[in-house]
């Protein structure tokens, strides 16, 4: 991310920002309502035009006098926004009119020494289009109207950007190799280790948890610097924010979300967003770092919060933040995991980190238990090895026999990773109760560790003595 050119998106609030930077970006990735204020922290998105990639910077809205001390950081926020960036969007607004406020952004801008394209947006039809003229006033060239709802002359302003962005790096660009094979098919072994050995990229990893459990402070803590607003009001972080980092010298992308309620406790409107951006955060995370406050206990919204992790199929990370904020002595930490291993068993293969982000406590560890079980979401397992211990089990406990049948396993491989999901063929999947599909999970973790992931077995019906037909190699195919 660092190696691409910076584009921010600036202006006094409502004047459709975040509108424009989900139509440059293509995805809703910035939260859009009426009302003002809505974004707070500093929102990236990649996007590319004519072949030529950039980063897009959605910020919140400029103000003469914020009068909070969030809003206050809503600026700073914008200011590093235009520090950092290689060309500046100034958006204002065709339908409102010149504004005292666009003045003084103006004044900033000049000040900040930064190549600048004004948009005069919300320009939805000719005559707005011709209004939008009293704009040049400002001073700045070039210029251009457009509407981010409706897409009017976004084209252009795309060309512009392109026009107006450093000379590219003539390094060429790696592509993102696939991770995961289709579950339908039965790999062989060869193509298996084809994709172990395929390039996935940084790891990228989710702060996650219920509101006001310390996630921006945690993310602030990794960087050095706050680049998310941190406040005790619950609810501060609106927007997922990802960041780079490099840990033991490899990249990591860190991704910063809003707290997650139950469905009940969700309020309509910008909490709405918020908590649905957290959860596609997870969805295209690696794994998941889920954070709960060591001062109240691993409650049932962390469990809540977990459950979205597991469904995803993520790998997890637990970490009972603000450590330093309790009484404890040296059987505190067992008397947790004695308690997380009671109420919640789901739980037996996770990491569990006890940390603190506000001092600092114990934070690299949890960037490196992150990138371990990254690792492991990625272990594939070759077919022989897999029906030796798939046979052992069975040796050891035999599967019970139910309706009068006998329950056998016929063939185990493994048909993907992320997460790493096997394939046991058996004369009839009923068979199995869920207290032995369990047991043979455990067997597998025993044998080929998996620690912070979750894994999947299938059940599938099979004759007996067939087995899954040879697939040739890609490089065999090619």
């Amino acid at each position: 991310m660092s190696s691409l050119p910076i584009v921010a998106i600036v202006g006094r609030p409502n004047v459709g920002k975040s509108t424009l930077f989900n139509r440059m970006v293509g995805q809703r990735a910035a939260i859009v309502e009426d009302t003002a204020g809505t974004t707070r922290d500093r929102v990236y998105g990649e996007t590319d035009w004519n072949g030529r990639r950039f980063m897009m910077v959605d910020t919140g809205g400029l103000e003469l006098e914020p009068g909070t001390s969030i809003e206050e950081r809503v600026q700073d926020q914008a200011r590093v926004a235009i520090d950092e960036a290689d060309l500046v969007l100034f958006v204002v607004d065709a339908s409102a009119g010149l504004a005292p406020l666009d003045y003084e952004v103006a004044d900033r801008l000049r000040k900040a020494h930064r190549p600048t394209i004004l948009v005069i947006n919300k320009a939805d039809n000719v005559r707005r289009e011709a209004e939008g003229a009293e704009f040049y006033a400002l001073g700045f060239d070039p210029a251009i109207t457009i509407s981010a709802a409706h897409g009017r002359n976004t084209g252009d302003l795309a060309d512009l950007i392109v026009e107006h962005l450093p000379p590219a790096s003539e390094a060429p660009e790696a592509e993102a190799a696939p991770s995961v094979l289709p579950e339908e098919d039965l790999p062989t072994d060869a193509e298996l280790e084809e994709l172990a050995a395929a390039d996935i990229g940084p790891p990228r990893v989710a702060i996650v948890g219920r509101p006001n459990t310390g996630k921006s402070t945690l993310v602030n803590r990794v960087l050095g610097k706050e680049r998310m607003i941190v406040s005790e009001t619950p609810g501060t972080t609106r927007d997922a924010v990802d960041a780079e980092v490099t840990v033991d010298g490899e990249p990591m992308v860190l991704i910063d979300t809003a707290g997650i309620r139950r469905r009940g406790s969700i309020q309509r409107g910008t909490e709405h967003y918020s908590v649905l951006r957290s959860l596609k955060a997870i969805d295209r995370a690696d794994v998941a770092v889920v954070l709960t406050d060591a001062v109240e206990g691993f409650t049932a919204q962390d469990a809540h919060v977990v459950g979205h992790v597991l469904e995803a199929g993520k790998g997890l990370v637990l970490v009972i933040n603000k450590w330093d904020a309790i009484e404890k002595d040296d059987k505190t930490a067992d008397d947790w995991l004695h308690t997380l291993r009671r109420d919640a068993p789901y739980l037996q293969w996770a990491d569990i980190v006890f940390a603190s982000g506000l001092t600092g406590q114990r934070v690299d560890r949890i960037l490196r238990q992150a990138r371990r079980v990254a690792e492991e979401r990625y272990r594939r397992v070759p077919t022989a090895d897999v029906n030796r211990v798939v046979g052992e089990a069975v040796a050891a406990h035999t599967p019970p026999v139910a309706r009068g049948r006998q329950a056998k396993i016929l063939y185990a491989t493994q048909v993907a990773v992320a997460p790493p999901t096997f394939v046991i063929f058996v004369n009839d999947p009923e068979l199995f109760h869920f207290s032995y599909r369990r047991y043979l999970e455990n067997q597998l973790r025993d044998a080929f560790g998996f620690a912070g992931t979750p894994i999947r077995l299938r059940f599938r019906a099979r004759a007996a003595g067939e087995r899954p037909r040879a697939r040739r190699t890609r490089a065999a195919a090619r």
